[in-house]
């Protein structure tokens, strides 16, 4: 009972955060290229294939100790002289720990706020005013993907990055089991989209998924990711794609209106 409210509570926390919402904050870019490998979230040099590489680190409460690694955001900077209304779309690969901005974009991202021609005139200004959403992943094709990290050991050890993942949740818990069996063990969040364990079932293995769903949770069951050889430095397909929109129990939005 107590480890049911305990997660109760958890996942209430992060449905309070009203994403649906418009934001106003301030945003900045990366000047070196090589920031956008090194992100919190762990992606490494993935990230930068990810959406163009059109990425961006984001402040805390958005980051969520590494939940909202992989969501995505719809950024539009304010000035419109300089910059377009549609914004562009980032995906979170990144902590941002300076508390001037909300996001550090990177550049590419940065430059696609603006209007068609005045990509580098955006770049000069260094930091500029946006309002910003949440917004639903979407992968085209692409299931979620379960990549085994190469610190994995056999029998020892597993430590997998989870990628791909669409929709509007963030995934809260990850539970793991032989494939046929409802022995299901835990996996803590090591860091970012990285999750590891210890306790290793032998044989192909099945993933379960705690995402959120509103003001708790939802489970999503993932069958025969990992083949019994199993391999460290591999992707594999989930066969499963997330695509719910979380309901949040927050307040009515402000007065932005996002047209």
């Amino acid at each position: 009972m107590a480890t049911f409210l305990c997660l109760f509570f958890f996942l209430f926390s992060f449905a309070t955060a009203c994403d649906r919402c418009v934001h106003q904050s301030k945003a900045a870019f990366f000047s070196k290229a090589a920031a956008l490998s090194s992100g919190a979230c762990g992606y490494g040099s993935l990230a930068i294939g990810f959406n163009g590489g059109q990425l961006a680190a984001a402040v805390p409460s958005i980051y969520k100790d590494g939940a909202g690694c992989g969501a995505c955001f719809q950024i539009r900077c304010k000035n419109t002289t300089l910059c377009s209304s549609a914004g562009t779309k980032v995906i979170i690969t990144d902590l941002n720990r300076n508390n001037q901005t909300d996001f550090v974009l990177s550049s590419r991202a940065f430059m696609a706020m603006a209007n068609k021609g005045m990509g580098q005139d955006i770049l000069k200004r260094g930091i500029v005013d946006v309002e910003y959403k949440r917004v639903p992943c979407e992968y085209k094709n692409q299931n979620l993907a379960v990549r085994v990290e190469e610190s994995s050991q056999k029998a020892n050890y597993l430590a997998i990055k989870i990628l791909y993942q669409g929709g509007q949740t963030e995934i809260v818990a990850i539970d793991v089991a032989q494939v046929g069996s409802a022995n299901w063990g835990f996996m803590s969040r090591n860091y970012g989209a990285v999750w590891d364990t210890s306790r290793v079932p032998a044989g192909p293995l099945q993933f379960r998924f705690v995402v959120t769903s509103g003001y708790d949770g939802k489970y999503v069951w993932a069958q025969k990711v990992l083949p019994a050889d199993w391999k460290a430095g591999v992707t594999y397909d989930s066969g499963i794609q997330i695509s719910d929109i979380a309901q949040e129990g927050c307040s009515p939005c402000d007065g932005s209106i996002w047209k």
